[in-house]
């Protein structure tokens, strides 16, 4: 494996990405490209990074932000405490370090939001220092390259797989080898089908020595993903509609959506008395509205949208009726988008 540093960054000198974030000047375009390329494809997060630094060209504009701007330009992309531990850190930085990302990796790793993988990316490709990184297509490339046989996602794969990525690592080059291994994943070290015959790395693979390629990474079982049924309640009264804001954490967290909850029964039935328990809302049930599917990371979803008129209004701060033409303007998750949009 002594070749392997020197063929790697040939290849990605020829080959490597076009990206929006490379070769960028400012530490932080570096920094929120990785935050969306968590879980996301590169494809998806063009546009919405993009948006992002038109929007928030520096951190202290990101600081001086409210959150619902925040959620707005991130709305569609997903796992949404990205964006709240983005604006978090953005603040920290602001106050902190004058708004300049700190190079210090003790103090990186330090603000919301930014783990073991984020320090070695924005240290290597920001900074210029020799700190590894772990992406989903690195991790797939080093377990082929070396044939690791512990699951990856395991405790013992990643003090592997870490290892191997440090042990290898150019002095003075970490940037460019981190970037040509995520490349090299994304488009020749595929997850399936991968396109072994071109790679650069051929002749030195364990795995496609021994035909195991498609095999590696080992990954632990996945448990069964379970499903929910929800009921939501469309309330809509002189052109408004009465929106529930989520709480500060946890899934969706400062979101809008319609007033929902979760049944086990007959949507139909129980939507009166779901949402009189989760709520506090006393509604009437009127005609179906609609009915929405969608695939969370653990769980998966059904919501059956009614229109309801409201019987009594319920004291929670949390509601609030807003211009049905004015929707736009709150960040959602996809399936109360979905409802809302049916509304325009």
């Amino acid at each position: 494996m002594s070749r392997l540093a020197p063929r790697l960054l040939n290849w990605y000198r020829q080959n490597k990405r076009t990206l929006p974030w490379r070769d960028h000047p400012n530490p932080y375009a570096v920094w929120v490209s990785e935050i969306m390329l968590q879980q996301t494809r590169v494809e998806t997060v063009i546009p919405y990074f993009e948006r992002w630094m038109k929007q928030f060209p520096t951190i202290k504009d990101l600081a001086a932000a409210s959150e619902q701007d925040v959620l707005n330009v991130w709305e569609g992309l997903g796992y949404y405490s990205r964006a709240r531990n983005l604006h978090k850190a953005a603040k920290i930085i602001t106050e902190q370090y004058g708004g300049q990302l700190p190079r210090d990796l003790d103090s990186l790793r330090q603000l919301p939001g930014i783990g073991r993988y984020s320090v070695g990316a924005i240290a290597s490709m920001a900074f210029g220092l020799d700190e590894p990184t772990l992406d989903g297509n690195v991790r797939r490339v080093l377990t082929r390259l070396f044939d690791v046989s512990e699951p990856a996602d395991s405790s013992a794969g990643e003090r592997i797989l870490w290892n191997l990525a440090a042990v290898h690592l150019p002095k003075g080059q970490a940037g460019d080898y981190n970037q040509a291994l995520m490349d090299l994943g994304a488009t020749i070290c595929l997850p399936k089908n991968p396109r072994c015959l071109i790679c650069p790395l051929m002749e030195t693979c364990k795995a496609r020595q021994l035909g195991i390629q498609e095999k590696r990474p080992v990954m632990k079982p996945k448990k069964e993903t379970p499903h929910y049924v929800h009921v939501a309640a469309v309330i809509v009264r002189r052109g408004r509609v009465l929106l529930a804001k989520r709480p500060p954490k946890g899934l969706l967290g400062g979101m809008w959506e319609f007033p929902n909850a979760r049944v086990n029964g007959d949507p139909a039935r129980e939507l009166v008395k779901a949402i009189e328990t989760a709520t506090r809302l006393k509604v009437r049930r009127k005609d179906a509205f609609g009915l929405v599917d969608h695939a969370y990371s653990h769980f998966s979803l059904t919501v059956h949208a009614f229109r309801a008129d409201l019987v009594s209004m319920s004291k929670n701060e949390n509601l609030k009726w807003v211009r049905v033409a004015e929707l736009e303007d709150y960040p959602m998750g996809r399936i109360d988008r979905q409802i809302a949009r049916q509304l325009g």
